[in-house]
């Protein structure tokens, strides 16, 4: 039978990345989003060989951050203009939720780029920060 139109998608399940520092990743991922690092090591399926990922848990909405030791990564910071990932976004709940974001990380030293609106191409508030390795997370609210 062929469908007319994609499967509905659930939500966000989870996010991996490759990280140079696997415990000063998973020390940044735990303070920034006081996610809990759940026991044992998940495997890269397929590809086991290449190394294995520490799976955190961010306790409020139960959002899955895998982060991944590759036995090759020659330790080179994350780079968007290169294929692949540029950045993750992540929503909050109106301006309060990105001033509660820019709090947090100003109490945690995290630099970011503070609140930005924007009108077009449509309206929308972000707040930029990023990893240890450079990686690019936003916070993003819709129609502020």
């Amino acid at each position: 039978m062929a469908l007319s139109t994609a499967p509905a998608i659930g939500g966000l399940h989870h996010f991996a990345f490759t990280v140079r520092d696997l415990q000063a990743s998973i020390a940044w991922y735990q303070n920034v989003f006081q996610a809990e690092l759940v026991d044992g090591d998940l495997p890269h399926y397929g590809r086991e060989w290449t190394g294995f990922a520490r799976l955190l848990i961010e306790p409020r909405t139960g959002l899955a951050i895998g982060l991944h030791h590759n036995e090759k990564n020659q330790g080179e910071e994350f780079d968007e203009i290169r294929t692949g990932l540029d950045h993750i976004a992540l929503r909050v709940e109106g301006r309060e939720g990105l001033e509660a974001w820019a709090d947090w990380l100003d109490a945690l030293g995290v630099a970011h780029s503070g609140i930005q609106s924007k009108k077009e191409p449509f309206v929308f508030s972000t707040l930029v920060f990023r990893d240890p390795d450079n990686i690019q997370l936003e916070c993003v609210a819709l129609d502020v």
